[in-house]
């Protein structure tokens, strides 16, 4: 009886000590590992409050103290703002690496090669430092304005820019620096790759005190001293302008032969920028100073100039009436053509048209060859003649309409020996294939643009007849693309088509219809520059194989021509800019033939019911957009050149509008020319001439238009389609009917 107590109390014990001993090795676990204790041990930390597990220090930080809630980052290692805190520490990147320049008479291209070390980070971006340095080391200062970079000078995404507006006779210094998110935070400096430029270009000397004649509320008459004559003789001058609000924002510029010039399309009542240099077979001079002149507004402005203006309004009254009174004249006497053809002699077409005075000072406007009475004199007027003795043919590289193409080198008195293409007349010829031979020549020689192919001269005198061009190592940009399909990011191509399009700009302005604009004629060279070639097409095409026959007789390119154009013959700028919107179709779908398979006649059949081509695949919404605009029925409606090359820019400045991909849309404004126009899978099939792969949809499972729109090109591959061509067109559709499918949605239908 007295056993049983003792026995009881004695269990007890033993349980309340069992129970003391277990809870001692928790606290024990608890404080000897981290994964189990409440304040972290040095080396780990646990950023939020709470039962959640402590988490080793990731890599160049750690923790010197208990219940840290960031790891500390080492010296020389640094955290962002935005890292989160689970994040390695990282440091800035070293110097660029393989800094090398390409100079030439207009711009200079800096390239490099990304860092050896880029600190850990992927955000790497780089910025351009330029100094001009005198005889003295000491002589050095910041070129600040001076220069334009293309893209951009600060933040470049990739290893290279283009610098434009360097003076001759100078000594450029540029740094390149590389920098990323925590670039700023480091005391050191930045590491740079340093080259050095020298631009020994023979430009002239600068030109006089820029004068303003008169101004309007949307132009300014300026005029200069001439300077003083150069051994090579002055080429012309270019003025270069820009809103003084802006400060070279928006950049524009201009060329002339004579010492003055007209300035249009300014806006009113706004402050100006404008400064000049000069250009000789040598190279460009520097810039003037900058002069500041407003453009007129108000009635107190227009006051202030009430005499310019009105002695300017006399002027042309009476140049007007002197102009119907000789006009009238010559139709009563019936010498009107006499006049004009007879009367009107090489020399003062020249004077008149080759020296931009008419139709207004400054502007230089393109001269048809065909207006000449005898079409060798344009030859003359326009092209150089070279001695055959300078020119050394190496290998034919193709066939022309006349006669082969050749590459060989060209030697200058003087300057250095250069690549060129040597188009020649094959023997045989008559007359009539000389002069249209030649005719292109007369036409290359009246345009001077980076994007226009340049012509170095001919030879007239001896056989064979030649054409004499530079060279252009990528040869057609057509066949460049589909050879190198998929290389390029899309800012390249973007590039690409900004340079095609300033070049049509310089040709609209001078008023020239290129009628042949397409990638076979775009010619590329090795920095990627893309350049407008074959002015040819005013003569018919008996030998292309992309022209057909069309109701008024002729033959023109179906596939890039306009519809006007293709009905009417109606050629104009705003055809070319249909032609350029299937340019850029081809450039973003990396040479792929407009329209497939499509018949001409198809072609043409589609386009009238409103038919656009689809987006290529990985082809930007803003791009795409910019091509329906392009391909406006209405040809008023296309946009100009200028609005182009300006929507370009804008994109190249601002690469993440760049982004949005057509396959990427989840929504779409209403647009014109996209209404659901079929109901079935073979309906869409019909309308894009690939109904002979109606079975492989079905066989696939395929049954419904929604189950359509979300296929992949893989999807497009596996069902059997086994033609790329095939591929990229129905996968190009397919991104087409899935806009169209969110759009009747949107309008509260359901396909």
């Amino acid at each position: 009886m007295h056993g049983q107590p003792l026995y009881s109390s004695t269990v007890a014990l033993e349980q309340s000590l069992a129970r003391q001993i277990a809870a001692r090795r928790c606290e024990v676990r608890r404080r000897t590992s981290p994964q189990f204790s409440e304040a972290c041990q040095p080396g780990f930390f646990k950023a939020y409050a709470g039962n959640t597990n402590c988490s080793k220090c990731p890599p160049h930080c750690f923790s010197y103290g208990e219940g840290a809630a960031i790891c500390r980052c080492e010296t020389g290692f640094f955290r962002a703002e935005r890292d989160p805190p689970s994040m390695a520490c990282t440091r800035p990147p070293s110097s660029p690496r393989n800094l090398l320049f390409n100079l030439n008479d207009t711009s200079l291209i800096l390239e490099w090669s990304p860092p050896s070390d880029t600190g850990g980070r992927r955000d790497l971006t780089y910025n351009v430092q330029c100094k001009r340095c005198g005889p003295e080391p000491d002589q050095c200062q910041f070129c600040e304005e001076e220069l334009r970079y293309l893209p951009r000078q600060l933040g470049l995404t990739n290893a290279t820019v283009t610098v434009m507006d360097f003076s001759a006779h100078a000594n450029y210094t540029f740094e390149i620096e590389s920098l990323n998110g925590v670039s700023e935070m480091s005391s050191f400096p930045h590491p740079v790759a340093i080259v050095t430029v020298s631009t020994d270009q023979g430009g002239p000397s600068l030109v006089g005190t820029l004068k303003k004649d008169w101004a309007s509320p949307n132009s300014i008459a300026l005029s200069w001293q001439q300077p003083e004559q150069t051994p090579q003789g002055i080429l012309d001058y270019e003025i270069k302008y820009y809103q003084k609000e802006h400060e070279q924002l928006s950049y524009s510029s201009t060329r002339t032969k004579a010492p003055s010039v007209i300035i249009s399309g300014l806006k009113p009542a706004t402050w100006y920028v404008f400064s000049v240099r000069t250009r000789t077979p040598a190279g460009y001079s520097s810039y003037t100073p900058k002069y500041e002149y407003k453009t007129t507004g108000d009635s107190s402005d227009i006051a202030s100039d009430q005499g310019q203006v009105l002695v300017i309004v006399t002027a042309a009254v009476g140049g007007f009436t002197l102009l119907v009174i000789l006009t009238l004249f010559f139709l009563i006497t019936g010498r009107c053509q006499w006049y004009f053809k007879a009367k009107m002699t090489s020399e003062e077409k020249r004077t008149n048209y080759q020296n931009g005075h008419v139709p207004f000072p400054g502007i230089k406007t393109y001269v048809d060859p065909d207006t000449y009475e005898d079409p060798t004199q344009a030859v003359h007027e326009f092209t150089k003649e070279i001695d055959p003795s300078r020119i050394r043919i190496e290998r034919v590289i193709g066939a022309g309409e006349f006669g082969e193409v050749c590459s060989g080198r060209l030697r200058t008195p003087g300057k250095k020996e250069i690549a060129v293409a040597i188009k020649t007349l094959k023997g045989g010829y008559v007359e009539r294939q000389r002069r249209d031979f030649l005719r292109e020549a007369s036409i290359m020689g009246q345009f001077d643009h980076p994007n226009i192919i340049r012509l170095e001269g001919v030879v007239t005198k001896s056989r064979p007849v030649m054409i004499v061009v530079e060279y252009v190592e990528n040869g057609s940009l057509d066949s460049f693309l589909r050879q190198h399909d998929g290389h390029f990011t899309v800012i390249q191509l973007v590039g690409m088509l900004r340079g095609i399009a300033s070049g049509m700009k310089y040709l609209s302005d001078m008023g020239y219809v290129h009628r042949d604009l397409a990638a076979r004629n775009i010619l590329v060279n090795s920095n990627l520059v893309c350049k407008v070639s074959d002015f040819g097409l005013s003569r018919v095409l008996e030998d292309d194989p992309e022209a057909a026959y069309t109701t008024t007789g002729g033959k023109i390119p179906i596939r890039w021509t306009a519809p006007e154009a293709i009905s009417y013959r109606k050629f104009s700028s705003a055809s070319d800019a249909w032609s350029y919107g299937i340019v850029m179709w081809e450039v973003m779908s990396y040479g792929e033939r407009p329209y497939w398979e499509m018949s001409n006649q198809d072609v043409i059949l589609s386009i009238e019911e409103g038919y656009r081509l689809p987006a290529p695949m990985g082809c930007p919404v803003a791009l795409h957009q910019l091509m329906l605009h392009c391909w406006q029925k209405e040809r008023s409606h296309r946009p100009k050149c200028t609005d182009v090359v300006s929507f370009l820019d804008k994109l190249i400045r601002n690469p993440s509008s760049l982004l949005s991909l057509v396959e990427d849309i989840q929504s779409l404004p209403e647009s014109p020319g996209e209404e659901m126009d079929f109901i079935s899978i073979g309906d869409w099939l019909d309308s894009i001439k690939m109904s002979q792969y109606k079975s492989n949809f079905m066989a696939a499972g395929y049954n419904t238009l929604d189950s359509v729109a979300r296929m992949s090109i893989e999807d497009v591959r596996r069902i059997g389609v086994e033609l790329i061509g095939h591929q990229r067109r129905i996968s190009s559709s397919v991104q087409t009917l899935r806009l169209q499918i969110l759009h009747e949605q949107e309008k509260g239908f359901h396909v």
